[in-house]
């Protein structure tokens, strides 16, 4: 049986836990063995925590003997990005600058994980303080990419991802300022939700744009991310059930998200759609021109935020940073006061705009990237290629974050291709019965 355990999904494993069927510590030890002996597991995890996830499966299994489980989840183990805080555990998110850097207590949504029965397996590598979207990073490690070893796997969560569709654990924890839990879904076949900024609390995430900053889960299916999300905020799951596309508005974002859109990301994209359609959802046209106005302001409000947050310890020792990174950090403190404010003035009249336009659909979609995963080694020594990938890597997901809306991705019949459905700010819960119904379509 035990066999089978790396290919579950979070939630089908926490249901065997309920039945009886599994033991949380015997699951426990298992990918804990998976990650010790697989030989890409370095790249992957930063650091382990078997103590804890063992302490934390016994306590899980104490329960579920005693007919006391927490939730669905309740003894299933996850995988945590390395910038939440991890009392006692080294939390360096990805950078040389924090090296050693060991916090007292765990990030808030790790206690609230850990209260509803969440096993921490231990810590993934990770972009450099989350600062891009293709997951490359010479400073600690570039995690591999599942459809081609010789691709970067998408960041900023790319250890995250990588846990998960390497079998090293069932789901993972990420964080996603400007599409880092999107990207590495798409590029490594899973399912990624981002959340609605402020949904859940930022205490103890190590910060990267804080007016941007989500939390959300990377897993094989829609009903994991749905099961994490509340695990996460300590509230009920969404109910799933009966969810369907039949008579669903669904407007395809022509405005900027199909521009430059590669041949097999096209071909994924269009294939979804027509199984929307067929599953019966009205499928409709949008023009936003405040979409791309959206994304152009980026470059101002979120480069100058994380510059104004990391300044003082990047260039105590600027050295210590893959340059590239360091470039991005600094071109922010080019940005003057004057304009970052305008550009806040303007996103949220742009907000306003898109809700209006968006209220007449029940989700918008577009590609989740224009792109497939690019050549790690050539990201390193070609800088034009470098800059170009990233920013169209990013291209499509920022469009949420700006926006504001929680997202999800699905893998859709073309590798490491994804496609996404946006709903309104706080609607998580919708969003995620729609993707329940668009799964069962793209399957």
């Amino acid at each position: 049986m035990s066999g089978t355990w790396a290919h579950m999904t979070a939630a089908e494993l926490g249901r065997e836990i309920g039945e009886g069927r599994i033991n949380p510590v015997e699951l426990t030890e298992f990918f804990l063995d998976r990650i010790e002996s697989h030989p890409l597991a370095g790249r992957i995890y930063a650091r382990v925590t078997p103590a804890r996830a063992r302490g934390e499966a016994m306590s899980a299994a104490a329960r579920a003997k005693a007919g006391l489980r927490k939730g669905v989840l309740d003894g299933v183990p996850v995988s945590w990005k390395d910038l939440f805080d991890t009392a006692g555990v080294a939390t360096e998110a990805g950078s040389a600058l924090l090296k050693g850097r060991t916090p007292n207590s765990d990030a808030a949504v790790l206690e609230t994980a850990t209260l509803q029965g969440l096993v921490c397996l231990g810590k993934t590598h990770m972009s450099e303080l989350a600062f891009s979207g293709l997951g490359l990073n010479p400073v600690t490690a570039t995690p591999p990419c599942l459809n081609d070893d010789r691709a970067v796997p998408g960041g900023s969560s790319s250890g995250a991802a990588a846990s998960v569709a390497f079998g090293l654990a069932p789901a993972a924890i990420g964080s996603d300022s400007g599409g880092s839990v999107r990207i590495p879904a798409a590029w490594n076949d899973l399912v990624g939700l981002k959340t609605t900024a402020g949904s859940l609390p930022m205490t103890g995430v190590v910060p990267l744009f804080e007016a941007f900053d989500t939390i959300g889960p990377l897993a094989h299916s829609v009903e994991d991310c749905n099961q994490l999300f509340a695990a996460l905020s300590g509230d009920t799951a969404a109910d799933l059930g009966g969810a369907s596309l039949s008579g669903t508005r669904i407007a395809i974002l022509e405005t900027l998200a199909l521009d430059d859109v590669r041949e097999r990301p096209a071909q994924g994209f269009e294939d979804a759609t027509r199984r929307f359609a067929k599953a019966g959802a009205e499928i409709h046209h949008l023009a936003a021109p405040e979409a791309a106005e959206a994304v152009a302001l980026a470059g101002i409000v979120c480069t100058a935020e994380a510059y104004g947050i990391w300044k003082a310890t990047i260039e105590a020792a600027p050295d210590k940073m893959f340059p590239r990174i360091l470039d991005r950090f600094r071109s922010g403190g080019q940005i003057s006061a004057v304009d970052h404010v305008a550009a806040w003035r303007r996103l949220r009249q742009i907000r306003a705009s898109w809700a209006d336009r968006a209220s007449h659909y029940d989700a918008v979609i577009l590609p989740t990237s224009p792109i497939l995963p690019p050549d790690a080694n050539r990201l390193m020594t070609d800088d034009a290629y470098y800059v170009t990938e990233n920013l169209l890597a990013l291209r499509n997901t920022r469009i949420g974050n700006m926006l504001g809306l929680c997202v999800l991705t699905l893998p859709t019949s073309q590798p490491s291709c994804g496609i996404s459905l946006m709903c309104g700010p706080g609607q998580e819960a919708r969003l995620l019965r729609l993707g329940a119904a668009a799964e069962r379509a793209l399957q």
